[in-house]
């Protein structure tokens, strides 16, 4: 799958899913992904639950839900394989223009190994 591709041309809602040492869950709401390499992505995380959760625990999943009338879409299945404190690169990956609030935030980059995929099933109106 061209993920890079698929990503720049496909609107939709994206869901994070990790976990902390206790195995306690949290879901979040997350832009598309950027796409580093062919299973290579990363997401730019703000320091909340989700980002605590990867420090302990290295996997997680991604739901992406394309806009339409059907749940197309993928599940992405990942491993956390590093992250970075780069404030240029994160203002040159940010898709849109941030508030002040997220602006003066430590922000860091969080890189994803793509372990496995699959899509997300059903044709059911929503």
């Amino acid at each position: 799958m061209d993920w890079a591709r698929y990503f720049e041309k496909t609107q939709g809602t994206g869901v994070l899913a990790t976990a902390d040492e206790a195995g306690d869950v949290n879901l979040a709401i997350y832009a598309r992904p950027h796409v580093i390499e062919e299973n290579l992505i990363a997401f730019i995380m703000r320091p909340r639950r989700t980002h605590q959760n990867l420090q302990s625990t290295i996997k997680a999943a991604y739901m992406f839900i394309e806009n339409g009338l059907s749940h197309k879409g993928h599940r992405l299945y990942l491993s956390k394989v590093r992250e970075e404190i780069d404030h240029t690169l994160i203002d040159q990956m940010r898709r849109s223009k941030h508030n002040t609030a997220e602006a003066t935030e430590e922000s860091y980059l969080v890189f994803f190994r793509i372990d496995s995929t699959r899509p997300l099933v059903g044709d059911y109106p929503l």
